[in-house]
């Protein structure tokens, strides 16, 4: 990545400053991370012993964070933001809350096959087993939310402008206090923390005016292609110069249009059975010589996928300029402070999830497992953009390549100039050895490399024709930017994540009944045969 200082300040994030959409019955916005700290305890865990506690909450300041902690140890560090609540503060909870309580839509499991159902019953099962955050934890987690935002109603993001390969690149992060997608709206996990983040891509014309092109939402581990948007794109919802989020309940996953997603989370602990998977799926596309479709999320086209339901409606709270709610003064991460750049841990409790969706998050700048994230260092591949030019960087880059293609092309007729005169020379010698008996031999050999110099021919005039048509090609691309034309809008999409069609979000209850049942008959089934196969 080749990064450069920023030219500009916070103005620039004002311009473009979001404006974030939640569903009705949202508990937890983006709030000011140093007031999540200071209400926080910092703890280690070395592999196989209990957590031993480093900072007391009251005690720990943002500016600690980064500068207490030893890497080279092998512990993880985490943070402990949520004390259990008492029996009867969580009946209190129940029954002040009970008339707000979310339903979840019908038709889950009748949107999946039964693959994923199958792994949905599992999936359920294991939590059993699993590291999880208990059910009381969101309800002690509101409160500790709701004493913050008495003291501190400020919603805040943090903002970061840096330039990379001819890309002006705005960031903004947000923090949840906690993610209650499981216990609040029937999705995947429940964890303490949660960093989600959007990106705008600008360019600059000779005048340095700078000109959004694309953005890119953060929506779970999705990469690639399909998660960004260019700027013209109808799909992308905007007020003024605003693109609008909307946030996923409880996940905060961030969506482009409103409505009910399937997210199909992966399985980390059965990615043998996915590489298996896909490797069967490889060779059987190979033997039938079919083109293996590039879908934008890498790896992600075999993995094995527990299907929940996103809800992203809008409903409730937004947040942003003009909005029920106004954006604090950004925070900007540059310089990048040590807090952001020092502390690898992770900004919650750890639950020793095996499959990590009951875990905090890291930070902005790393993944769990303490490597760097993509999104933070390399936002451009994160998004797909690697082969995307920005348009003045594009038009230099068609200049120089037409001029490749016409020396190429000056190039090849002088050779095929050159065989053409060695086809002929060798027409009239294979004239004179016509008929000569004892000449048989050299007059095939003539044949021969006459019929091998035409093939030639004929290639470089292939190529020829094919360059010319590329050069013509690029003269209208190069008309069509300066005149403001640009290609099809969605033309990079592949397979985008789209909400739910309102057919398949009115199926019937009884439906979703058969969905479940089927699971069970399926595995009461497998149990009888299983049993019978003896």
């Amino acid at each position: 990545m080749n990064e450069t200082k920023p030219r500009m300040d916070k103005n620039l994030l004002r311009r473009f400053e979001p404006i974030v959409r939640f569903s009705e019955g949202e508990r937890f916005f983006p709030m000011d991370v140093a007031a999540y700290v200071r209400h926080a305890s910092l703890w280690k865990q070395h592999p196989g012993q209990e957590p031993v506690l480093v900072t007391p909450k009251g005690e720990l300041m943002l500016e600690m964070l980064g500068r207490s902690v030893d890497d080279r140890s092998g512990a993880l560090y985490f943070l402990k933001f949520v004390d259990p609540v008492s029996l009867a503060e969580l009946a209190t909870y129940r029954l002040e809350h009970r008339t707000r309580r979310f339903r979840a839509a019908n038709g889950r499991l009748v949107r999946v096959g039964y693959l994923s159902r199958l792994v949905d019953a599992v999936f359920a099962i294991s939590l059993l087993a699993r590291g999880r955050i208990t059910g009381d934890t969101a309800v002690a987690a509101e409160y500790a939310y709701e004493r913050i935002m008495a003291e501190d109603q400020r919603h805040v993001y943090y903002g970061r402008i840096f330039e990379d390969s001819g890309w002006t690149i705005l960031q903004y992060w947000f923090f949840y206090p906690f993610n209650n997608w499981r216990s609040g709206f029937h999705g995947a996990n429940d964890h303490e923390g949660d960093w989600e983040s959007i990106s705008i891509y600008l360019w600059q014309d000779s005048t340095g005016e700078l000109h959004p092109e694309w953005v890119a939402y953060a929506s779970h581990d999705y990469s690639g292609d399909d998660i960004r948007r260019h700027w013209d794109d109808p799909a992308l919802e905007k007020e003024g110069e605003h693109p609008v989020v909307y946030a996923g309940a409880g996940s905060h996953a961030s969506y482009y249009i409103p409505g009910e997603y399937l997210a199909e989370l992966d399985l980390t602990f059965l990615s043998p059975l996915s590489r298996v998977r896909g490797t069967v799926a490889r060779i059987k596309k190979k033997l039938v010589a079919e083109r293996e479709r590039n879908t934008g999320n890498g790896s992600r086209e075999f993995i094995i996928r527990v299907p929940f339901v996103d809800y992203a409606t809008g409903s409730g709270v937004s947040i942003g300029p003009g909005q029920d709610k106004a954006w604090d003064d950004p925070q900007l991460l540059d310089p990048v402070p040590q807090w952001v750049k020092g502390y690898r841990g992770l900004w919650g409790f750890y639950a020793g999830d095996p499959v990590s969706g009951e875990d905090a998050p890291a930070g902005p700048a790393y993944n769990r497992d303490g490597s760097m994230r993509q999104l933070w260092h390399d936002p451009v591949g994160w998004a797909g953009l690697h082969k995307e030019s920005s348009p003045p960087d594009l038009l230099k880059k068609q200049e120089r390549r037409r001029i490749e293609l016409a020396e190429e092309n000056r190039s090849l007729r002088s050779e095929a100039a050159s065989k053409r005169q060695q086809l002929q020379d060798l027409h009239l010698e294979s004239q004179a050895l016509k008929g000569h008996s004892h000449l048989r031999a050299v007059y095939r050999e003539n044949q021969g490399r006459m019929e091998a110099l035409s093939r030639s021919i004929q290639d470089i005039r292939k190529q020829m024709a094919q360059n010319d048509a590329v050069i013509q090609a690029m003269d209208m691309q190069v008309e069509n930017i300066q005149g403001h034309s640009r290609p099809p809008v969605r033309s990079h999409l592949r397979r985008p994540h789209l909400p739910t069609s309102d057919v398949e979000v009115r199926l019937s209850r009884l439906a979703e009944i058969w969905a479940a049942v089927s699971i069970g008959a399926i595995m009461l089934a497998s149990m009888i045969l299983f049993v019978l196969a003896r």
